[in-house]
């Protein structure tokens, strides 16, 4: 059932993909906001970067994660709570940064589009792509079942969002109040770790 899933999930994020990057790419860009003169970055230069940084992510992240791993056992954190609030905080830091900094330029489509996307491929890409790399080199195959607490939360946060975006207009007290929703997961996951089965 998860592999079965996980494929059918990859195929909707391509599809997504497709239906952004090429045949509705009118509905994605922001036209009202006027072009710059900024120089284009050369490609070779742009993919020897983007190598390079690839490879000190993942250096990087293997040391995050050693760190995690023996912080969450000395401070008694549920894995659950780590997995939702400190390594999603951290790795998604860049994200956070580029779409605060996009919603300070009055940019809300790409804050919104910035925040959400990072989300949808974490949720339609990684996640299953993970699933069905652990059938080939992972010790146990990985699964998509998850607790029926974990399941609410991301209802919640999908109603959430869906009900934030809706309106294509935002203010400070509709960031505080998802701020708030955050907070609360947390103190759940924090307080009430999920049950092992």
């Amino acid at each position: 059932m998860s592999a079965g899933l996980s494929i059918l999930l990859i195929v909707t994020y391509g599809l997504g993909l497709y239906f952004s990057l090429e045949t509705h790419r009118e509905v994605f860009s922001a036209v009202h906001h006027a072009e710059t003169d900024e120089k284009e970055f050369p490609l070779g230069l742009a993919l020897a970067t983007l190598a390079g940084v690839t490879v000190l992510v993942a250096f990087v992240s293997e040391i995050f994660v050693e760190s995690v791993q023996q912080a969450s056992t000395a401070l008694g954190l549920s894995s659950a709570f780590v997995g939702f609030i400190v390594v999603a905080l951290v790795g998604g830091a860049a994200e956070m940064v580029s779409a605060l900094s996009a919603a300070r330029k009055d940019r809300l489509d790409l804050s919104v589009g910035i925040a959400l996307g990072s989300a949808v491929q974490i949720a339609l890409f990684v996640a299953p792509v993970l699933v069905l790399l652990s059938y080939v080199i992972g010790p146990t195959p990985m699964d998509l079942q998850f607790g029926r607490g974990v399941v609410a939360m991301m209802i919640i946060a999908t109603m959430t969002g869906s009900m934030v975006t809706n309106t294509g207009r935002s203010a400070w007290f509709i960031g505080a109040l998802v701020v708030i929703v955050y907070l609360i997961f947390a103190m759940t996951l924090y307080l009430l770790p999920p049950r092992v089965q």
